[in-house]
């Protein structure tokens, strides 16, 4: 299977310019694309006796060589692969929003989000170095793990530089067969059925009027100035540390749960649908659901366990875990189930785990 690594990259202020130039060409290339193909689709929507074919990855890069590169020669000063894997990644959007399962592409923005994929000749020297096409060898904070890679994917967070890339490994055997149930939750990030609780980072909430007072204190600044640019990147290193916070609590988490248990029970969360509660959005989103389902699916994966992932509509709940008798209604504030047939008491959020680790056996 493919693990994804990523770690920090250590530029000098040459390398610096380099990579800039090559988010310049990608997000230019995007933003072409982007527009030829909308342009494209509101001429098909208008005139659809005379529709012009949708054009795929290949079709766009030979009319951006013709049409773009000869006009903008400093297209030769990066790589040939960022243009075109700028272009395939926006084919794939389009794909996804065709298929209803993403909304429609957006331009990119400079200083936002800022990213760039080299493919070619990628090869990892020693222990900190790694050489790419077209920048030359790059240094890292970290080892790096001495694989075969094909293509690098270098990024921009604040003030500081990522590179990713992805390699094969093989899948261990899990050595465990119990089950665990595991409960999701707005108080506390995760409930097992053996009763071990795992508190949430809730960094958004720590650092959340920090982030106010930083944003007010920005908010008459002149965009552009040097003074508007410092506030902007200590504002981006404070977003950065709070996903870096959540990130941690989440890797620990969904591989100690991958790599102890044989089976783990989940639900399958509406969260789209839970992010609609203007009372708990920011809590849920703090939390990260979604994600934590993301790293628990390929973790189990990777270590041999098995994730089954119960209906959505399984009233964990509201069901006795000592009897089994099903309640009718049971209102967020509940925060103990207690059993009218059966007289069983037991916190709410450990009864659903519980409800959760039976419902495979």
């Amino acid at each position: 299977m493919l693990l994804g690594f990523k770690t920090e990259l250590k530029l000098n202020n040459q390398q610096r310019t380099a990579v800039r130039k090559h988010c310049g060409v990608a997000r230019h290339a995007w933003n072409w694309g982007l527009a030829l193909t909308k342009q494209i689709l509101d001429h098909n929507n208008a005139l659809p006796d005379s529709k012009i074919k949708f054009p795929s990855a290949i079709d766009l890069h030979k009319w951006l060589v013709a049409l773009v590169k000869s006009e903008n020669e400093w297209y030769y000063e990066c790589s040939k692969s960022t243009p075109q894997q700028a272009l395939m990644a926006l084919r794939e959007s389009w794909k996804r929003c065709f298929n209803k399962t993403a909304g429609v592409p957006k331009f990119k923005k400079k200083g936002k989000r800022d990213s760039f994929t080299l493919e070619g000749t990628v090869k990892i020297l020693g222990s900190n170095k790694i050489q790419v096409p077209c920048i030359g060898v790059l240094k890292t904070y970290e080892r790096l793990p001495q694989v075969l890679t094909k293509s690098v994917t270098i990024s921009r967070q604040a003030d500081r530089w990522f590179i990713s890339f992805r390699f094969d490994v093989e899948a261990q055997k899990s050595k465990y067969t119990d089950v665990v149930g595991v409960d999701l939750g707005v108080k506390t990030l995760a409930t097992l059925s053996t009763g071990e609780v795992i508190p949430g980072a809730k960094s958004y909430k720590r650092y959340e009027a920090k982030l106010s007072r930083m944003q007010w204190l920005n908010r008459h600044k002149v965009i552009g100035s040097n003074n508007w640019r410092k506030a902007s990147v200590e504002i981006a290193r404070l977003h950065r540390k709070i996903a870096n916070i959540r990130k941690d609590t989440l890797h620990q988490t969904t591989t100690l749960l991958a790599k102890n248990h044989g089976t783990i029970v989940i639900e399958d969360l509406n969260v789209s649908g839970m992010m609609a509660n203007q009372r708990l959005s920011k809590a849920i989103a703090d939390m990260s659901f979604f994600e934590f389902r993301r790293q628990l699916t390929y973790k189990c994966k990777l270590y041999g366990s098995n994730l089954v992932v119960v209906d959505r509509w399984f009233p964990s709940s509201k069901t006795c875990s000592n009897c089994g008798t099903k309640k009718e209604t049971l209102t967020l504030d509940e925060r103990v189930f207690h059993c009218n047939r059966c007289g069983f008491v037991i916190d709410r959020d450990l009864n659903a785990a519980i409800n959760l680790s039976k419902a495979v056996s």
